[in-house]
């Protein structure tokens, strides 16, 4: 099975702990995962940021949720005991734990109404908080606010002149650590024109290899016959690596032709392409920056 939703870990998570003992969070991690027959793909799927599992980032919440509510409290660092409310609320045998069950606890309902109140939210119980973790919803909105600003991006790209778009390419190789200077850059891509090649450009900056380049704004897909006549140039040159960029898509063939051929073809589409921008500054700039913090439960340990 998949990893469960957000809440559907709140009261298997307090039966777990219901025994009055301390518990580790990573025990907790563990147990949950076995509880809900987690396959190890399961387990080790990451959140967008790739900071931590998915599964893991889930337990912590529940726990962060629970220690608000006064259902658990932390002893020690990292380890957590059901409270007297905690085990009352398991007395009553209840068949679901969700945000709105812990609603009726003014602790919990306070830290709610005050992280809505501070990220402007004024939905209660959206299906999107029902489903993920604070921290996952605020990755999703990242990552929407991204895939708009890579359409914006793509739509500009498609509207420069070639010569434009010849430079950007330049630009763009420059910033990921090809191409030697900007100016060697420069010089070797759009010169050749030879054979379905747009340019040549160093792999590192001590020049040791060269890349072949072939970039264009296709609005078609690119099939496999270009591709297939880009990798005929690559061997007329005696080349082994190219890269072909456009500002459409490839299609599958296109791409599983590559896998099977001998020769190093790297094949950039257009979104990919405006990802490539967008992390390499290029076309792009910077308007905020938000910074996530965790408490450091280390400084927290007393010496004995």
């Amino acid at each position: 099975m998949s990893v469960p939703e957000f809440q559907k870990y709140f009261l298997p998570f307090l039966e777990i702990v219901k025994d009055k003992k301390e518990h580790s969070i990573n025990e907790l991690i563990e147990r949950l995962a076995n509880y809900f027959n987690l396959s190890n793909e399961d387990k080790n799927e990451l959140v967008p940021s790739g900071r931590d599992t998915r599964h893991a980032n889930r337990v912590k919440w529940t726990r962060t949720y629970f220690k608000k509510a006064s259902l658990v409290e932390s002893v020690g660092k990292a380890k957590v005991k059901i409270t007297k409310r905690g085990l009352n609320v398991l007395s009553k045998k209840p068949e679901e734990i969700n945000i709105k069950f812990l609603d009726q606890f003014e602790e919990f309902k306070t830290f709610r109404t005050t992280r809505r109140s501070s990220t402007n939210d004024t939905k209660d119980n959206s299906s999107e908080e029902i489903m993920k973790t604070p921290e996952e919803n605020l990755e999703d909105s990242y990552n929407n606010l991204r895939q708009e600003l890579a359409k914006e991006l793509l739509d500009k790209v498609k509207s420069c002149s070639p010569k434009f778009f010849e430079n950007l390419v330049v630009d763009l190789l420059v910033s990921m650590g090809y191409g030697g200077s900007r100016k060697d850059a420069g010089q070797a891509v759009g010169q050749s024109g030879d054979g379905g090649i747009d340019g040549i450009i160093k792999e590192d900056k001590l020049g040791l290899d060269v890349v072949y380049i072939q970039a264009k704004r296709w609005e078609n897909n690119v099939g496999r016959p270009i591709v297939q006549a880009f990798a005929g140039s690559l061997m007329g040159k005696r080349a082994n690596k190219g890269v072909m960029i456009t500002t459409s898509k490839f299609s599958q063939d296109a791409r599983d032709y590559v896998k099977n051929i001998e020769k190093k073809i790297v094949l950039i589409d257009g979104e990919e392409l405006a990802q490539f921008m967008i992390d390499h500054d290029i076309g792009v700039y910077e308007t905020a920056n938000y910074i996530v913090k965790k408490i450091n439960t280390d400084y927290f340990e007393e010496f004995s």
